[in-house]
């Protein structure tokens, strides 16, 4: 692994990184959807049905225990809640984000649970959930075996991990392509969107820096998890891999 986790600019332990994502992410919350959706042509919303899909098997039966981790705004948590018909767990550890993701739940007439915890340090007995899920905030964990680990402590036999993810293209003339655009303008209009502009000069760094596609999976192996399976989606800017028990 290229990195233990997350490295923001000047952050020189894992707590002082933990504390600066937390922070940054609430500076970002109240144009954080806004931001995401116009910078991803909303083709965010076809990953996260892609990853609703690739879970239904666990997520329908009425029996498992669900949890979308670091759940910021609850797009993901929505669509899952939608998909399993029944209330599920959304986590994060920063408040800003929840309180988005609650207004959010409240329009629309669902009642999945909120709980702010830390992702590294989860208030859940072992084996204590059917499936996690997690959208784009893995990246951000200030300890991605120590996050690893962690989830692995709290499913059961039988559950799953899916984590849908940022990544480089395997393609190298496009990752080239690509690079430059999160280098160049996404900083510029993510950063004019939100109003905090070092958010989006360090979101395209925390991709940079994240273990590539192949590499995530055999680190998912080394911390447990088996039959781990990945796949590219929209030319390799995103990964989604899936890891079971």
């Amino acid at each position: 692994m290229s990195a233990a986790g997350t490295t923001p600019e000047g952050a020189r332990t894992e707590q002082e990184a933990s504390r600066w994502v937390r922070s940054m992410f609430g500076r970002v919350a109240p144009r954080y959807d806004l931001a995401n959706h116009l910078l991803s042509a909303n083709i965010d919303v076809t990953w996260r049905n892609h990853t609703v899909r690739k879970v239904r098997d666990i997520l329908t039966r009425p029996d498992s225990r669900v949890m979308d981790l670091a759940c910021g705004t609850g797009d993901l948590l929505i669509a899952l809640e939608r998909e399993a018909g029944r209330r599920l767990i959304g986590s994060d550890f920063c408040h800003p984000m929840l309180e988005g993701a609650s207004h959010k739940l409240q329009r629309a007439k669902l009642q999945s649970a909120l709980v702010e915890a830390d992702a590294l340090s989860l208030p859940l007995g072992d084996a204590s959930l059917d499936l996690i899920t997690i959208a784009f905030g893995f990246r951000n964990f200030s300890n991605y075996r120590a996050g690893l680990m962690e989830m692995r402590r709290v499913l059961r036999t039988g559950g799953a991990l899916a984590v849908l993810e940022f990544t480089q293209p395997p393609n190298k003339a496009f990752a080239a392509l690509y690079n430059w655009y999160t280098r160049r303008i996404l900083p510029i209009i993510g950063g004019a969107i939100s109003g905090a502009p070092e958010a989006y000069n360090y979101l395209p760094e925390s991709v940079r820096k994240f273990p590539h596609a192949p590499e995530l999976a055999e680190i998912m192996k080394e911390c447990g998890f088996r039959k781990v399976e990945w796949e590219y989606l929209t030319l390799g800017i995103v990964a989604l891999h899936i890891g079971r028990i």
